[in-house]
């Protein structure tokens, strides 16, 4: 971690290697981005502090909540204005979270540094700004760069066409600075990013067009060509659509992307959320980059449900900072799974867990095997409550032992498959994690509930620690 020497600081923020990042201390605290967007409740989104400190009397409970001043922003995901990529410059200070939101096309800035618990909002960057200067909206994704500046993905125009999607650089004060990538070289569709500044690259996933996912799902939209299933390869730093890679029928709505922690290493993978499939990307020996499916979750035959078969829905999934377990969920089945990727080529599943999902025991939904029998999935109930919605964002500690969960994915999606999450909220679990044999098991004593909250039922989603993580981090 970055060391003080009397009043000098000898180094950045976070920490010099992945491996370095494990010994960290233990998260204590972490921020949750809360939604009444798209809820009926016309109330601010807001971003709770949770205890996660298992000594504190107020363990497993949200102690602050900051609401933003406006309505209507579905706040979504969140990063650092610095973190582990700054590691080497002693100037630089992990202190501003990130918000982007992604419906109005605000991002806040909120300082973390005078009160850890109790976060303050520091600078509002408005849509206006963005539109006039970029012609960016639906801001999404948003990292750290080396240089001090903050790279963030934005989905479409204002208008919510996904040709007008690319990259957005904000200065060290949060200043609008333009696009990042060259011109003529944005991507057909925008979600998430992720670079490997020792490979010179970076690679973005597609999700769809605003003017579509923002409606809810409709399959008719992926005929039509509304969603994506392409990566993008940049070189890196400088914006150049180097390579398109198509994922084809065995890649559709690719989602988060990441490469493996150790910044010598020249593979990642992407889930792909309808198809279902961990893909791996990787250097080929001529230099250019290549896919494979690592990974396949076959979807389920169901009775009473709008489709005759059920996809997992993998909407969310990280790497542990060692690089030796991937993680995913499964939002409509309802599973969060464990992956041993030593060999990242031939995934093996390690740890598997039921935590809701549309087919859990109490649910009209059935799965059916192939000789015709039903089965429903055995969700447990955690301190009297029936487990809502399913899988969704996830979290690791740094260790890699503990694993936080969140159900939300998109207010308007929420709606349409998960409609108790509107009158009943989100809540959060954390999952114990078997690092040695593998294996996952809910933690009884853990139990957030966001339907219980001053203003109404909300919606959780993204969970971010103070002190940087193995979704925020990347190491040069």
């Amino acid at each position: 971690m970055s060391t003080e020497t009397g009043c000098c600081k000898t180094a950045g923020p976070g920490y010099g290697t992945p491996l370095e990042a494990m010994s960290g201390p233990r998260e204590a605290l972490i921020y949750v981005t809360c939604v009444y967007t798209g809820t009926g409740r016309e109330k601010p989104d807001f971003l709770a502090t949770v205890d996660v400190d298992p000594n504190s009397p107020t363990y497993s409970k949200v102690i602050h909540r900051l609401p933003v001043p406006n309505l209507g922003d579905e706040l979504h995901h969140s990063g650092w204005n610095a973190c582990s990529s700054c590691h080497g410059d002693p100037s630089a200070d992990r202190r501003f979270l990130i918000l982007p939101s992604l419906v109005s096309g605000r991002i806040y800035v909120v300082d973390t540094q005078k009160n850890p618990k109790a976060p303050l909002l520091h600078k509002v960057v408005q849509p206006e700004d963005i539109i006039k200067k970029t012609g960016l909206a639906y801001p999404h994704t948003s990292h750290c760069l080396a240089s001090g500046d903050i790279m963030v993905s934005c989905l479409g125009d204002k208008d919510g066409n996904a040709e007008g999607n690319g990259f957005l650089l904000l200065d060290s004060e949060f200043n609008v600075k333009g696009r990042w990538e060259k011109p003529g070289h944005s991507p057909l569709f925008g979600y998430d990013f992720w670079y490997q500044p020792r490979h010179k690259t970076m690679i973005s996933s597609s999700w769809g067009a605003p003017a579509a996912f923002t409606k809810g799902f409709n399959l008719q939209h992926v005929a039509d060509g509304l969603y994506g299933r392409h990566l993008y390869v940049y070189s890196w730093p400088d914006g150049e659509l180097k390579q398109t890679l198509d994922l084809g029928d065995t890649g559709l709505i690719p989602l988060e992307i990441r490469f493996l922690h150790d910044p010598s290493k020249d593979t990642g993978y992407v889930g792909c959320a309808l198809t279902s499939n961990m893909v791996r990307f990787f250097k080929t020996p001529d230099g250019s980059w290549s896919h494979e499916v690592a990974i396949s979750v076959k979807p389920l035959k169901v009775q009473n449900w709008i489709l005759p078969e059920m996809p997992g829905l993998i909407t969310d999934f990280l790497i542990s900072l060692d690089d030796r377990f991937l993680y995913f969920v499964n939002w409509l089945h309802g599973d969060v799974r464990q992956y041993n990727i030593e060999d990242p080529k031939n995934p093996v599943l390690a740890g598997q867990v039921w935590v809701g999902g549309l087919i859990q025991n109490g649910s009209p939904v059935t799965a059916e095997t192939e000789d015709g029998k039903t089965w429903q999935s055995n969700v447990p109930e955690i301190q009297g409550h029936r487990l809502r919605g399913g899988p969704q964002m996830i979290q690791l500690s740094l260790d890699g032992k503990r694993l936080y969960v969140t159900n939300s994915l998109f207010s308007t999606w929420d709606r349409q498959f998960y409609p108790e999450l509107m009158e009943k909220g989100s809540h959060m679990l954390q999952i114990d994690v078997d690092t040695e044999k593998g294996g996952l098991k809910i933690n009884p004593y853990f139990f957030v509930d966001f339907g219980a909250e001053p203003d109404g039922p909300s919606l959780a989603h993204e969970m971010r620690y103070p002190g940087g993580d193995c979704t925020s981090d990347i190491w040069i």
